[in-house]
C-alpha cells in the first residue's frame, strides 16, 4: 500500500492536473513503481523523458506520470463558459487569481498582477511571455517599448488595441525580466487557458518562443514554428517574433510583417501596401 501524498505535494499534484485539463488532456496513466516521486519536479522530468515528441511533427509532450489520483485531487474549478457575458467571466477569472502566491514570483519583487486587456470579443488575439517592469508598474501588458512597438504593428494590420485582447503567458513580473521557468508558466497559464476560452478569438498570435512553446507544448525553434498554421483548441494560432526581440533585432520586422499578413489575410483584412514603422 502506497503512503499518501504531503499535502504540499498534493497541492503540486492538483496544479498540475489542472494545467493539463486545461489543455483538454484528461487521461492519466500510473507508472509501475515501488515509491511515489519525492517532488512535483521530479514527476514532471519522469513525463518529461517519456513524452517528449520530434520537434519535425510538433506533436504535445506526453503528460505527466501521476501516482496518486482521489476525488479531491482531480477537482477542477467550475467552467467559466457557464457565464454568458465575457466581461463577467473575465472578472471571475481575474477574482479566482487573486493576489496570486501560487508561485515564487509573488516573492520576488512583483508588484501587481497583470491580467490582460482589451475587446473580450476580439477576434485577434496576441500572447507574449511575461510583465516588464512598466507593466508591472502600470499593470497592463505591453505599454513599454515593446509595447509602443506591439502597438504600431497592431495599427499596420488596420486595428487598434481596442479591436484586440492582449495577454502574457504569465502574469508576474520575473525578477530582471528573465525568462519564465517551466513551473511558473505551468502554474499560470491555466487562467490564461480560461480567458482565451471567454474570448474565443478567431486567431491567436503567439510573441515569441516562449509563449509558442507553452501554448502548443512543444519544443521547437521559431524557424519549425512561423510562417504556419497551427490548431491550438479549435482557433487557429500562428507564431512571429516578440516585439522586444525586433526591437534588438529591427532585421526581423518583415519578417514579421509577412506573419502578420498571414493573419490578416485569415480575419479577411485588407493588406496595405507598405506597413507602419
Amino acid at each position: 500500500m502506497t503512503s499518501p501524498l504531503d499535502p504540499q505535494l498534493r497541492r503540486a499534484v492538483a496544479d498540475r492536473i489542472r494545467y493539463y485539463n486545461d489543455l483538454g488532456i484528461y487521461d492519466f496513466y500510473r507508472r509501475p513503481t515501488e515509491r511515489i516521486p519525492e517532488s512535483i519536479n521530479e514527476s514532471s522530468s519522469l513525463a518529461e523523458s517519456e513524452g517528449k515528441a520530434g520537434s519535425s511533427r510538433l506533436k504535445p509532450v506526453g503528460t505527466a506520470a501521476l501516482q496518486e489520483k482521489s476525488d479531491s485531487v482531480m477537482n477542477v474549478p467550475a467552467e467559466i463558459s457557464t457565464v454568458a457575458d465575457p466581461v463577467t467571466a473575465l472578472r471571475l477569472i481575474r477574482e479566482d487569481i487573486g493576489d496570486c502566491t501560487r508561485c515564487r514570483l509573488h516573492k520576488q519583487g512583483r508588484k501587481q498582477i497583470v491580467f490582460g486587456v482589451g475587446n473580450p470579443d476580439a477576434e485577434l488575439m496576441f500572447i507574449g511571455e511575461a510583465p516588464g517592469a512598466d507593466e508591472d508598474q502600470q499593470g497592463e501588458p505591453f505599454v513599454g517599448r515593446a509595447g509602443q512597438l506591439l502597438t504600431n504593428m497592431i495599427k499596420a494590420m488596420g486595428l487598434s488595441r481596442e479591436d484586440v485582447y492582449i495577454a502574457n503567458i504569465i502574469k508576474c513580473r520575473p525578477p530582471s525580466n528573465r525568462t519564465p521557468e517551466r513551473d511558473e508558466c505551468e502554474t499560470c497559464s491555466p487562467f490564461l487557458m480560461r480567458q482565451i476560452q471567454v474570448i474565443g478569438p478567431k486567431v491567436l498570435v503567439a510573441l515569441g518562443a516562449v509563449a509558442a512553446k507553452t501554448l502548443l507544448a512543444v519544443n521547437a525553434p521559431m524557424s519549425e514554428l512561423r510562417g504556419r498554421w497551427f490548431d491550438f483548441r479549435g482557433t487557429k494560432l500562428a507564431v512571429t517574433y516578440h516585439p522586444a526581440f525586433l526591437l534588438r533585432d529591427p532585421r526581423q520586422k518583415k519578417e514579421t510583417w509577412k506573419d502578420l499578413q498571414m493573419v490578416m489575410k485569415e480575419l479577411g483584412l485588407k493588406i496595405p501596401e507598405r506597413a507602419a514603422e
